[in-house]
This record gives C-alpha cells, sequence and structure tokens, in this order.
C-alpha cells in the first residue's frame, strides 16, 4: 500500500529562488506538451515523447533529462483526462498550467529520515540539500521506504508530498459485517444503529453556497478574488468533513470486521432529483473522496472496505424482503406494504447493504435484525399493526 505524506521544506532565500526557477521550467515544460497534444489530438505517451523531447530540452536547459520525462508523464495525463471528457460529452479545454508541480523519481531525489533531509535535482542541474519538517501525523511513516514525491509552492513555503510504501496489513476476518448507508441528509447510517456525522455540515456548506451567489452576483475583481478563497475553503472544509466522517465509521468497528458500502459511481446520472438544493448538493457529494479515506483508514485499523450494487437498498424491507417504491413513504420514513415493518429508512437500507453483502457469500438473514429478545423493537424501528 501506498501513503503520501506531506513535508514542509525549510528553505532559505538563495534556496526559494533556484526552486521557483525549477518549478518555472518544468511548468514549460508541461505546457508545451500538453500544447502540442491538444493541437495534434495525440495522447499517446511514447509519441508525445519522441515530438517534444528535444525542443523542450533545448528551451529548458536546465532541467535534467528524468525532469523532462516527468513533465511529459504529467501532460500525458492531463490530455487523457480532457480527452475523455471530450468523449463523454463534457466542454474541457486544453490543459495549461500557472504553476506545476515538479514530479521526483528515485533518480531525481533522495530523502534521509535520519538528517530529515532532501537531495533536490534542480535548474541549472544542480542539487540542493534541503532539510524538513515532518508533521506529527506522518510520524508513523518515518523510515518507510518512498517512492515518487510532487514539489509543490503555496502560500509562500514550499511543501514535498512523499509517497511512501506501507506494508500490507494481514485482515484477520473476525466476521463482524456492518452495512454503512451513505446520503446527503445523514451522511452515514450503521447496521449497529449509529448515525453518524454532524447536523451543522450541511447548514455551514449553505452559508458557503449563500455567499458564493452573493459575489457571483456581484461580478467585480474583488468579487472573484474573494470567489477563489471561498472555493478553497469550501474545499477544505468537505474535505476535513470526509475525514472525519470516515474516522467515525471506522471507530464504530472492531479490527477484522467487513465494511460494507454503496458503490455509488455515476449516481449523478442515475438520481432524479428536482432542482434545487437536492440536486446541488447531489452534485457536488465528494463520495469518491469519502470511500478513498475510509478504505486506507480501515486497512490500517484490520479491516476491509467492500462496495455492492446500491440498487433497490432503499426500497426493499430489510425484514420480509418486499421491495416496492412506495415503502419508502417519506425521506426518513420506512414502512413495509406486505409486513407493515416500520423504521427509519436509512437504517433499513443499512440492513440491506449488510445483508446483499451476506448473500453474495451464500450467507443468509432471513427475518432481517433479530429481536434480541426484546419486548419492544430497538430505537428506531417499529412494527406497524394493520387493523381490517
Amino acid at each position: 500500500m501506498q501513503r503520501t505524506i506531506k513535508l514542509k521544506l525549510n528553505t532559505t532565500q538563495a534556496q526559494e529562488e533556484v526552486l521557483k526557477h525549477t518549478l518555472s521550467e518544468f511548468t514549460q515544460a508541461f505546457n508545451f506538451v500538453c500544447e502540442y497534444g491538444w493541437l495534434n489530438s495525440e495522447k499517446n505517451g511514447v509519441k508525445l515523447h519522441h515530438a517534444t523531447y528535444y525542443t523542450v530540452k533545448e528551451h529548458c536547459k536546465g532541467l535534467v533529462s528524468d525532469l523532462i520525462v516527468q513533465a511529459r508523464l504529467k501532460a500525458t495525463e492531463a490530455l487523457k483526462s480532457a480527452f475523455a471528457r471530450n468523449k463523454a460529452g463534457r466542454k474541457a479545454t486544453r490543459p495549461r498550467s500557472n504553476l506545476c508541480p515538479a514530479r521526483y523519481n528515485l533518480h531525481t531525489y533522495k530523502l534521509n529520515w535520519q538528517t530529515t533531509s532532501v537531495n533536490l535535482a534542480t535548474s541549472p542541474g544542480n542539487r540542493l540539500v534541503i532539510g524538513f519538517t515532518t508533521p506529527k501525523y506522518a510520524t508513523k511513516y518515518v523510515g518507510l521506504p518512498f517512492d515518487t514525491a510532487d514539489l509543490i509552492y503555496r502560500k509562500g513555503s514550499f511543501w514535498l508530498h512523499v509517497v511512501v510504501s506501507v506494508p500490507e496489513f494481514d485482515f484477520l476476518n473476525s466476521g463482524e459485517t456492518i452495512g454503512i448507508d451513505l446520503g446527503l441528509t445523514h451522511p452515514a447510517v450503521t447496521s449497529k444503529r449509529k448515525f453518524l456525522g454532524s447536523r451543522h455540515w450541511k447548514e455551514v456548506d449553505r452559508r458557503y453556497f449563500r455567499s458564493q451567489r452573493v459575489l457571483q452576483s456581484k461580478g467585480t475583481k474583488s468579487a472573484k478574488r474573494h470567489l477563489r478563497k471561498l472555493a478553497g475553503k469550501r474545499m477544505r472544509f468537505r474535505r476535513d468533513c470526509d475525514h472525519v466522517l470516515s474516522k467515525r465509521i471506522v471507530q464504530s468497528a472492531a479490527s477484522g470486521a467487513t465494511i460494507v458500502i454503496e458503490n455509488l459511481t455515476e449516481i449523478r446520472s442515475r438520481a432524479r432529483l428536482r432542482k434545487g438544493e437536492g440536486q446541488r448538493r447531489l452534485h457536488s457529494w465528494s463520495f469518491a473522496q469519502l470511500r478513498s479515506f475510509l478504505t486506507y483508514k480501515a486497512e490500517e485499523a484490520g479491516m476491509k472496505v467492500v462496495a455492492i450494487d446500491p440498487r433497490h437498498s432503499s426500497q426493499t424491507c430489510s425484514r420480509c424482503g418486499y421491495q416496492s417504491r412506495s415503502n419508502r413513504t417519506k425521506q426518513s420514513r420506512f414502512l413495509c406494504k406486505e409486513c407493515f415493518y416500520q423504521l427509519n429508512a436509512d437504517l433499513n437500507a443499512s440492513y440491506n447493504i449488510r445483508d446483499k453483502h451476506l448473500a453474495s457469500l451464500g450467507i443468509s438473514l432471513a427475518g432481517g435484525p433479530q429481536s434480541m429478545g426484546l419486548s419492544h423493537p430497538p430505537s428506531g424501528e417499529v412494527q406497524a399493526v394493520c387493523f381490517s
């Protein structure tokens, strides 16, 4: 497994000038390859290399060959993404960067964990030894083998995003399976009857949207400048929410458990929502980011994440198996029209997600969740009575 850690470089004024020049030449190389590939409708990396290498070498004389190759690799990735968007009918323009992060490989940089320093190849053809600071969260990765790294300049500081190789964790199956229903109203509901996430997240997101709408209506230079700042704040807030939510999901399970989630790929094209807040929140939902955070956190805790087909999980009764759209009378209320079993709709979906995975393994939980010998259903569940 691989993880990316962010190391802050402790640079001097002279070192900063050299690194800025290196990033400038790397950006020129990246933009040149992107321009050639876009104009010639070319995304093959080998053909792009043969067509652009010597021209880039002549114009960016300070870059070593490995950095030129890495610039071409990044440009190839950007071109493939842009062409794929166009093919899918989504608007895409020629990839271009104002300051492209330089990618380093094992030939162009060396990391020394003992001396907390890094040796970087720079322009013009020199190497710099720069000290770095390891953040607290990354101390557990110190000493591990490292792979590629990206040099990034942000807000007056240089950062090195280093990819480290983490040993594979042994998964010892404990037999526990937990279904997770992910949603917009309740961020996550588990089959262990836990409702995870904070209510204020939705209001904070609304506040950002209202501020964005006001600034967009003004259209002034100052408003556009504030819009860029607001976009960064909104992105960091959502990223923090996904980190918190994924951490709480992992904490709700024990080592050896299997966490089952829905495969939400292409949900935006499948969902039927009226115009308004629901549609806006769906199209800004970072479910892929949440899944990636949940996967690596679960792996480090000795758990496994499995994704299943989410179809009909909200329409099926987790007790009798009856499926109907009319079972879900409201957003949060599920009432089976066959057996009159009633509970929270998201909780019912989490049961179905868990049971669908177990059924794929040949394990059956007929009859839905166990009553546990209680005279009354657990919190959130009601057995409705029908009088004829």
